[in-house]
């Protein structure tokens, strides 16, 4: 059904990038109501889309594509000798994947942007600013906790497919001597591994860009050039 539908995009005015300082960005907005359900948008994030809240997004800058999608092949995902060590860690951790968070989740929240985003768009922490970023009402979306001796370290939100996960937002203990990022995106790895999920969607690659440009390291993946997924 979803393959008779038009897809009408709206442009957002240029703005200075959030990621590369020199460069200025323009996302493209999907307008189309048929769109925004989870079919819909299952088909879209296959297509390069995001979302952020209940918008659908992809970039459409006029000077640059930096941004790439990049999807995880969870199958067949291999560690890296590193990644290996971090999964071992994950030994003396526990985690649950939960429809609800947790009820103390706003305090590791607000001490994660405090340390890591004080200068950014979410400080102060907020929760209804906060929700109105990760959640959409017609996406289903569940929030994996990861505890150290019961003590909630990590959440990283995931919306959930039929046949992928898609990593919305994390944050952790920002004191921490644990990569609890690279965790979160471990366990939501296994998680597809465990639910016979084929993908992670864990955001744009941004090779320029030193905080995006970590999912490389996940391997095998495949990136999306010109309108082609090509496995790395």
């Amino acid at each position: 059904m979803m393959k008779e539908l038009s897809l009408q995009l709206g442009l957002t005015p240029e703005s200075d990038c959030n990621y590369l300082p020199q460069q200025r960005d323009q996302l493209g907005i999907v307008m189309d109501q048929p769109w925004l359900n989870p079919n819909g948008y299952d088909l879209l994030i296959s297509s390069g889309y995001r979302r952020s809240g209940s918008v659908i997004y992809k970039p459409m800058c006029k000077h640059c594509n930096a941004c790439t999608p990049l999807r995880v092949d969870c199958p067949q995902f291999t560690p890296t000798k590193s990644q290996k060590r971090q999964q071992n860690q994950l030994k003396k951790l526990q985690w649950q994947f939960k429809q609800q968070l947790d009820p103390n989740w706003f305090e590791l929240y607000e001490r994660y942007i405090n340390v890591r985003h004080a200068n950014g768009s979410m400080f102060p922490a907020n929760k209804q600013q906060f929700f109105d970023f990760i959640s959409a009402p017609w996406m289903s979306t569940a929030f994996l906790h990861l505890y150290q001796d019961d003590q909630l370290i990590a959440v990283a939100i995931t919306d959930v497919f039929p046949d992928s996960l898609s990593a919305v937002y994390s944050f952790f203990d920002p004191e921490h001597k644990l990569s609890l990022g690279t965790l979160c995106v471990l366990l939501q790895i296994e998680i597809c591994r465990q639910t016979q999920r084929q993908w992670l969607y864990p955001g744009y690659q941004i090779d320029q860009c030193r905080e995006m440009n970590y999912k490389i390291r996940f391997t095998p993946h495949q990136k999306l050039i010109n309108s082609e997924w090509i496995s790395s």
